[in-house]
């Protein structure tokens, strides 16, 4: 029992390093074959077809509460959950498109087909906007207007669906199949990586400003044909751009799931749950060679937490393991795979943080943009700024936040701190909740302050009519959800990727997408429960309500949930990497990390 339990598979003969390098050699070759295709080259196909893509994205979905309430006459609260449903299931379906693509199609396949799906959702979207069958017949002033009917909502949920699945395609693999473009280990490409995700980042923030100005202007001014016509040209525009490069990307061969490792360890575990824990963790199963290629960064080293999925690396008489045999992963899984499951359990607690942000984060695209749609817009005699378009300001202060965290924060904390990057991702993460709690109290603010305009004015019974406040009292609500975003966001995105386990890294992005959807989920209860229980939310007049009151509770909520997440980041345990071995020279060097 005890000479099993220390099994390790690492090369015991001069066969087995010979062998060994022979095989490093072929993959060198193969590497230096493989040069011809990737780099610098493919970016203009890439960040074209990402500039196309988020440009039909936010253009169908930055304005769709005013295309559901103005065209299919859904009342409010039903709206604003089609919305954030919409946007929960779009976040959700990521999980199912990283597992695709890690598993079986590749990324570029993944991409190629998500965008198609999401391009069918558009193209049936668009067709409901121009063909009058398909939406309720118009309706002015007083009138009680028809709500869309049940094959009309029937056309609807379809193109959502289409444009949901297509969105977990997409989401968790174009920026991971960018920066695969680059290979930092080629000596001919070094550290070009950071290259990618710059103009990546750029050409994001042009496509989304382009989306909030030009494409909701014309959706609200010259009509939603073209409104919703015009990104789904754009979609279709990108497929045929990224196609166009196919020749010369680099393209990965799917590294299989690590979905499956997580579940064999987790059943592993189960099937050992009865067998004595092992006090000495080196009488754990290990083999440094069956995981060289799920741990180049080094492999994780045994932690105390989470005694009980130890269990599946315990090694018994029914294993039958052998030196020159891979062991049964449904029944034995190496130290490594059992601390990749560890780092993802530990990481739960502080992804929960998350979901209250995004439920705030949610209503800028839903109540803020019903404020915004009573408010006086005019910033000449003739041009009136679209309502969607006020999370412009979101959007330039979050952009403006980046570059002063990046010129001038990090330098000044880099003193204080003595950390390279000035403060790590949890403190920048809590920072942002705490700029969330601010933004969010504001709005309840400015709520009030508008609804006293209305009362001043005796608009209060007339929804329909503008009332003589500036819509720009709205910009510092948006403007502080940009701040709190330039740090929760970015925040959580390197927390997932910096502490996920090494061969989950392009899963991380789903995973960070997971905690948006259950945000928006969790307002959709929120609204619901709300509107159920009290008048704060009326579906025809926003001016009788008392969302002051919601934006008032989301606070509260945020600030109880900033206490949770302090208390997860203070004993939180970061990823224990043990080690990483280079080879140079044919010599082995063992490093701490």
């Amino acid at each position: 029992m005890e000479n099993h339990s220390m099994a390790t598979a690492t090369p015991e003969n001069k066969d087995s390093f010979a062998a060994s390098g022979n095989a490093d050699e072929k993959q060198s070759k193969a590497l230096v074959n493989d040069n011809e295709k990737g780099g610098i080259k493919t970016m203009p196909f890439i960040l074209l077809n990402e500039i196309c893509e988020k440009l039909a994205m936010v253009g169908f979905s930055k304005n769709m509460v005013n295309y559901l309430t103005q065209q299919l006459h859904m009342p409010l609260t039903k709206a604003a959950n089609t919305v954030t449903n919409f946007n929960g299931t779009s976040s959700l379906t990521p999980l199912l498109g990283a597992f695709i693509a890690d598993s079986y199609a590749g990324k570029f396949w993944t991409i190629t087909v998500s965008t198609a799906i999401y391009l069918a959702g558009m193209i049936v979207l668009t067709l409901s906007a121009a063909l009058p069958q398909l939406r309720p017949p118009p309706c002015a002033g007083d009138q009680v207007c028809q709500e869309a009917n049940g094959s009309q909502t029937a056309v609807l949920y379809l193109s959502l669906l289409f444009a949901a699945l297509g969105s977990g395609g997409i989401r968790p693999c174009v920026a991971a199949f960018g920066a695969e473009q680059f290979v930092e280990e080629d000596p001919t490409q070094p550290k070009k990586t950071w290259v990618f995700f710059n103009w990546y980042y750029f050409a994001l923030g042009v496509s989304i400003l382009l989306a909030s100005t030009v494409l909701v202007y014309i959706q609200d001014n010259v009509g939603w044909s073209w409104g919703l016509g015009i990104p789904t040209l754009a979609m279709a525009l990108s497929i045929i751009v990224f196609l166009i490069g196919y020749p010369v990307y680099r393209n990965l061969d799917p590294a299989g799931s690590p979905y499956t490792r997580v579940l064999q360890v987790s059943v592993a575990a189960f099937r050992k749950r009865k067998i004595p824990s092992i006090s000495d963790p080196k009488f754990l199963y290990v083999n440094e060679e069956l995981d060289a290629s799920i741990s180049t960064d080094g492999l994780l080293h045994h932690t105390k937490q989470l005694k009980f999925l130890d269990k599946a690396a315990i090694v018994t008489e029914e294993d039958s393991l052998k030196s020159s045999e891979k062991p049964n992963f449904w029944r034995l899984n190496t130290v490594h795979r059992v601390e990749e499951l560890k780092s993802i359990l530990r990481m739960l607690p502080i992804w929960a943080a998350g979901i209250l942000f995004a439920t705030s984060n949610a209503q800028q695209n839903t109540f803020s943009l019903q404020q915004a749609n009573t408010m006086e817009r005019h910033l000449t005699k003739s041009f009136v700024i679209p309502s969607a378009s006020m999370s412009v300001f979101g959007m330039l202060s979050m952009l403006i936040t980046i570059v002063l965290y990046d010129r001038l924060l990090v330098r000044v904390a880099r003193r204080i701190t003595g950390l390279e990057r000035g403060i790590n991702f949890l403190q920048r993460m809590a920072i942002g909740f705490f700029i969330a709690i601010i933004a969010t109290m504001v709005a309840g603010f400015v709520e009030v302050k508008r609804k006293h305009a209305a009362s001043a004015s005796g608009l209060i019974d007339s929804p329909e009519s503008t009332i003589p406040i500036s819509v720009f009292w709205l910009v510092p609500q948006y403007s502080l959800h940009g701040i709190a975003e330039a740090f929760m966001v970015i925040g959580h995105l390197e927390f997932f990727y910096n502490q996920a386990p090494e061969s989950m890294r392009s899963t991380a992005t789903a995973l960070f997408w997971t905690s948006i959807s259950a945000g928006d989920y969790t307002s959709t209860l929120l609204v619901t429960l709300v509107h159920k229980y009290s008048d704060w939310l009326p579906n025809r007049n926003l001016n009788k309500g008392k969302l002051e009151y919601f934006y008032w509770l989301l606070t509260l909520l945020q600030a109880l949930n900033i206490v949770y997440y302090l208390i997860c980041a203070k004993f939180y345990t970061f990823k224990p990497l043990s080690h990483k071995t280079q080879h140079v020279e044919g010599v082995e060097l063992t490093t701490q990390v």
